[in-house]
C-alpha cells in the first residue's frame, strides 16, 4: 500500500492586519478524497505538532469538503504529528496544501526544506498546490542548485494574488519561484491548472487540487 504524508502549516493569521487563515479546505479535502479512493494510507504532519487550522469552511457544501470535515480526514488532520518526529523516508509521496498559512511558516523552515530535498532526491513524489509550493522555495539540492530551477511549476499567480491577498502576503509566490529559475505555468485566475515535471507535481489554486492528486497518483502507479 502506498503511503502519503500531507504536511500542513500551523499558521492562523497573516500580514499586517492579522488576516485569519489556515489550510484551505478544498486543497486538502479534494486530494484526500483522491488518495483515499486509491486506497493509499494518509498521514498528517505539521511543522509544530500543534493542531492546524482550516480556512474556507464556507465551502463545506461541496461533497468532498463535507466528507473530509465529518469523516476521517479532519479527525486525522487534528492529530497531525510534529514533522521532526516523522521518518519521512518511509513515505511514497509528500503533499503540501495551500491557503495563505504556508506563506507564514513555510518559506524558510529548515527542516521542511530538508524533507522536500530528500524526498525529491530519492525519487519519491513531491506535490503542492496554490500557496503550498512556497514549500519548494529555497530548497537546495545536493548539487547546490535550487530545486525549482528549470522545473515546470504552477502556483497561485500574481494576478490571482492581486485580488485576493496582495496586502497580506510577505511576497508574491509566482515572482519568488521565477526568481529561483522556475518555468512558471499559469492560466486565467481560478482556473484548474496542474503541472507534473518528473516526480514533482504543482497546482495553481483550489480548483487545481484534484488534478495535482490525480497526477501524483499516476506517477505513483506508473
Amino acid at each position: 500500500m502506498k503511503t502519503i504524508l500531507i504536511i500542513v502549516s500551523n499558521a492562523n493569521t497573516i500580514g499586517p492586519n492579522n488576516r485569519r487563515t489556515g489550510t484551505f479546505l478544498p486543497e486538502v479535502a479534494h486530494p484526500y478524497a483522491e488518495f483515499s479512493a486509491a486506497n493509499y494510507e494518509i498521514h498528517f504532519a505539521s511543522l509544530t505538532g500543534d493542531t492546524p487550522y482550516l480556512d474556507a469552511l464556507n465551502l463545506a457544501d461541496d461533497p468532498q469538503n463535507l466528507a473530509f470535515l465529518t469523516g476521517k480526514g479532519w479527525a486525522d488532520m487534528q492529530k497531525a504529528v510534529k514533522l521532526s518526529d516523522v521518518d519521512v523516508s518511509k513515505y511514497d509521496a509528500v503533499f503540501v496544501p495551500g491557503g495563505l498559512a504556508p506563506m507564514v511558516d513555510m518559506p524558510e523552515n529548515p527542516l521542511l526544506k530538508q524533507v522536500i530535498k530528500e524526498t525529491y532526491e530519492r525519487h519519491a513524489v513531491v506535490g503542492a498546490v496554490c500557496h503550498g509550493p512556497v514549500s519548494l522555495l529555497n530548497v537546495k539540492l545536493s548539487d547546490g542548485s535550487y530545486l525549482v530551477n528549470g522545473k515546470n511549476i504552477a502556483s497561485f499567480t500574481n494576478e490571482e494574488e492581486e485580488n485576493y491577498a496582495k496586502g497580506d502576503v510577505p511576497f508574491e509566490l509566482e515572482t519568488a519561484l521565477v526568481n529561483q529559475g522556475a518555468i512558471f505555468h499559469g492560466v486565467a485566475p481560478w482556473g484548474a491548472n496542474s503541472v507534473a515535471d518528473g516526480n514533482m507535481v504543482t497546482g495553481q489554486n483550489p480548483a487545481s487540487a484534484k488534478g495535482v492528486a490525480e497526477k501524483m497518483i499516476r506517477i505513483l502507479e506508473a
